[in-house]
């Protein structure tokens, strides 16, 4: 069964194009996935926010991982 993406696309774009143009350490990649996150109204824990931004950096940014990790920190409030 096909998993029901959260996020489109344009979303996910952007917010890789602000991880990539501001050069972002991993604590400051995990604050901003907690404000793309809570903005859609879900929690975020911060521990795995910041261990998801070091395997989206990684990754070099892949649009997949980035998407496969936000998915998986979203946590329903």
């Amino acid at each position: 069964m096909k998993m029901v993406e959260k996020f489109s696309i344009a979303e996910l774009s952007a917010l890789r194009n602000e991880l990539m143009q501001n050069g972002l350490d991993s604590w400051q990649a995990a604050e901003l996935f907690h404000v793309f996150l809570s903005g859609r109204g879900y929690g975020v824990s911060s521990d795995a926010a910041v261990d998801a931004a070091s395997r989206v950096e990684e990754s070099g940014c892949s649009i997949d991982v980035l998407q496969r990790e936000l998915e998986s920190l979203a946590m329903v409030m």
